[in-house]
């Protein structure tokens, strides 16, 4: 089973302690090594949480730098109508996103795209003082002591793989954004499809401010969906604004009452959920292909879309369904 469960099973149940290992090894399979052959004994050294949430802090495994504090955080989600919710569950750390929480969450995306009966994701955090609070600083710096190669690929390219996928997703993607979104967080409603937040959310990109330029594709995204201009000023003094505003900058398309963030968040995703699969995807991919291309290019991907359509059967039903209502409706004059 290996040294984790070993060490752990007579603590926790058979369930909790299968869920604690699969945990560790979804925060490891990156780097591709076996927990058959560890270099020492992890030793764990902070409190267990029997609550579904499980800290630890380990110190000489193969997978991690000496001193890497390893905080594995499951981001459960429900499926309902078709939408799958998931959770970004650290709320006594504003929800920051630490590396377990990254592999977590694009294993959630990775098993929701799969499952036919999911046709949209809302991603949220769990309370009410924030949507994330950006990446964890405490866990991040500990990979820059480490060296350049090391917070390249730990900290950059694991972050920037997270929003990638949000952003190429075949599904909508929205987010319910419940408080702060600043750094990180900022940066996953930046790559989100859409965005809902509520009145008194607060944005931010202040990664400047510890002496660095965003690293999840913040200094990417946010020029193209705010302009230039109005991006860099986000980006250079690190000032936080409100929802309000990132509805001005395009950030986000609708600001609500706290009480109704979930609920409208649904109801935008069940407006998208009444067409075509299949459409809804192509459309997805369109955008987020030709955005970046010049016009010519960008008509060359729309026409990929469609043409992989024109030989479905749902494309066919629908073309004949509207013509049958349409001779019906002129029929009834």
């Amino acid at each position: 089973m290996g040294v984790f469960a070993q060490r752990w099973q007579p603590l926790l149940t058979r369930d909790l302690a299968r869920t604690c290992l699969n945990a560790f090894r979804l925060t490891n399979r990156p780097f591709g090594q076996s927990l058959s052959k560890p270099r020492g004994i992890a030793r764990p050294v902070d409190k267990l949480r029997a609550n579904g949430e499980v800290i630890k802090r380990y110190s000489n495994l193969t997978t991690f730098n000496e001193r890497h504090t390893l905080i594995t955080t499951l981001t459960p989600y429900d499926i309902s109508g078709g939408i799958a919710t998931i959770t970004l569950r650290r709320p006594e750390k504003f929800n920051a996103i630490n590396y377990a929480m990254i592999d977590a969450l694009m294993a959630a995306l990775d098993s929701l795209e799969a499952n036919a009966a999911v046709g949209a994701v809302i991603v949220t955090g769990a309370g009410e003082q924030a949507f994330s609070a950006g990446g964890d600083i405490y866990e991040f710096s500990e990979s820059v002591r480490s060296g350049t190669a090391i917070a390249i690929r730990d900290f950059v390219r694991r972050g920037q793989a997270m929003t990638a996928r949000i952003e190429a997703y075949p599904k909508p993607i929205l987010v319910a954004v419940n408080g702060l979104a600043y750094g990180g967080g900022c940066e996953i409603v930046e790559a989100a499809h859409l965005a809902v937040a509520v009145e008194d959310a607060r944005f931010a990109k202040p990664e400047i401010r510890i002496g660095m330029p965003p690293t999840f594709g913040g200094t990417q995204r946010l020029p193209r969906l705010a302009g230039r201009k109005r991006a860099l000023e986000c980006l250079l003094t690190g000032d936080s604004f409100s929802a309000a505003r990132a509805l001005e900058l395009g950030l986000i398309n609708l600001v609500v009452p706290r009480a109704q963030l979930i609920s409208a968040s649904r109801a935008l995703a069940q407006r998208i959920l009444r067409h075509s699969p299949q459409a809804i995807s192509a459309i997805l991919t369109a955008v987020t292909r030709g955005i970046n291309t010049s016009i010519g290019e960008g008509l060359h991907i729309e026409s990929e879309q469609f043409a992989h359509l024109v030989p479905t059967r749902d494309l066919s039903a629908r073309l004949t369904a509207w013509k049958q209502r349409r001779t019906t409706s002129v029929a009834a004059l």
